[in-house]
């Protein structure tokens, strides 16, 4: 009867902790998610510290100078493309919206605003995210799982300097222009839509894009571009070079995995440093 009773207790001892367990799984895998996001960016910051330091050491240069083509003249194409287009949307938009106001000598306006401050950089960044940030990831990915990574450390050769100082550096210097010249092609095709096609005054459109557009829009969008450039090249450099350490998947799944993670949080830092650095420089 003893033992009965003792197996009894123990049985109700073990379903009520599995109702506690059950109660708290929601708290418990909440706060798994923060240690784990607090612990990335703590090691990201860390890995951006360290490459930026890398940076200063000698025959840099070559490097930077070829990222800088596979990162930014690369993506002149696609950057030209989606900025035209960009660019007659907000013309087709705007032109429709202010005729109604009689307001369409501001189209101009509207869009120069819109593609310097906002738009500009913040497609520029996803668009070089989409087609460089998930080269950079996939590429340095490959290299650490078929431990090409571990033969630079063998033969001395510090993977930091050689790999990942470039492309941050890279990123850096190409982003602002990129941005530059999606803001140009943008303008250029705003005035394609509203003025060649719908009609609108030429010069009224270019007086008011000049009138409009003061140095701080310009440095804005520019600090922007650069704080995304930072951004998205240590995420993607970061997913790539630890892409053997995710518990999700080993080998050339890894890889792949590495490579979604990397554009897709990139793109969101994007959206919400976008929303941060505007708030402290509007």
């Amino acid at each position: 009867m003893a033992a009965s009773g003792e197996k009894s207790e123990n049985t109700e001892s073990k379903r009520a902790w599995r109702i506690v367990k059950l109660a708290f799984s929601p708290f418990t895998t909440t706060g798994r998610t923060a240690i784990s996001w607090v612990n990335n960016s703590g090691a990201a910051a860390i890995f951006l510290s360290i490459a930026l330091i890398k940076t200063f050491w000698h025959k840099q240069l070559a490097k930077i100078v070829q990222q800088i083509y596979d990162i930014g003249a690369s993506s002149t194409t696609i950057i030209a493309l989606v900025g035209f287009f960009t660019g007659m949307v907000l013309g087709l938009q705007s032109y429709h919206a202010l005729v109604k106001l009689g307001a369409q000598g501001a189209i101009g306006t509207l869009v120069a605003l819109s593609l310097v401050r906002e738009l500009g950089p913040v497609l520029t960044a996803i668009m070089i995210t989409a087609r460089a940030g998930s080269a950079i990831t996939a590429e340095i990915g490959v290299q650490r799982i078929s431990e090409q990574i571990d033969a630079l450390d063998t033969m001395r050769i510090e993977p930091m300097r050689y790999l990942i100082s470039p492309r941050i550096i890279a990123s850096i210097i190409s982003f602002p222009i990129l941005t530059a010249f999606f803001d140009l092609i943008g303008i250029f095709g705003g005035f394609m839509s509203a003025v060649v096609l719908l009609g609108a005054n030429a010069g009224t459109y270019f007086h008011r894009v000049q009138a409009s557009l003061e140095m701080k829009d310009l440095t804005d969008g520019f600090i922007k571009a650069i704080v995304f450039a930072v951004i998205v090249s240590t995420v993607c450099c970061y997913q790539g070079y630890f892409a053997h350490m995710r518990e999700d998947s080993h080998g050339a799944k890894a890889v792949g995995f590495s490579t979604t993670s990397a554009v897709v949080l990139s793109c969101v830092l994007v959206l919400v440093s976008d929303y941060v650095v505007t708030s402290l420089l509007i």
